[in-house]
C-alpha cells in the first residue's frame, strides 16, 4: 500500500455504509475481476482482526461518478480512510494482508 492521496475525505453517503470507528478499507471493484474477490477476502479478514475497522466494497461500475473523482484506473484499487473519512493511504491491485495493517498504521 503506498501513495499518499491529495486529502480528500469521503462520508457515509460516498460509501453507501458507515465509516468505521477507527478507520474504513474501501474496495473498488468489478464484476468479472478475479483479484477483487481475493482482495474482499484479505480486507474483510483484517477489519475483523482490527478493532474499529470497517470494509465497505464499491461496484465501480455503479460509481461511475465517484470513480472519476477519486482517479480510480483499475480494479481492485484500495483506499484506506482515517476515522474522519480522509484519504491516507491508496493501492491498486490485490494487496498483501502484512501491507493493509501497516497502512491501517498511518490511519489509526
Amino acid at each position: 500500500m503506498r501513495g499518499r492521496d491529495d486529502g480528500k475525505r469521503l462520508g457515509a453517503a460516498d460509501l453507501g455504509g458507515d465509516l468505521g470507528e477507527r478507520a474504513t478499507l474501501v474496495q473498488f471493484s468489478s464484476a468479472f475481476c478475479a483479484p477483487c474477490r481475493a482482495t474482499r477476502r484479505i480486507l474483510g479478514e483484517v477489519a475483523g482482526m482490527v478493532p474499529g475497522v470497517s470494509h465497505v466494497e464499491i461496484d465501480a461500475e455503479d460509481r461511475l461518478e465517484l470513480v472519476r473523482d477519486l482517479g480510480i484506473l483499475k480494479t481492485p484499487t484500495v483506499l484506506v480512510l482515517d476515522a474522519d473519512g480522509r484519504i491516507v493511504r491508496r493501492a491498486s491491485g490485490q494487496p498483501r494482508k502484512a501491507d493493509v495493517i501497516a497502512a491501517l498504521g498511518e490511519a489509526v
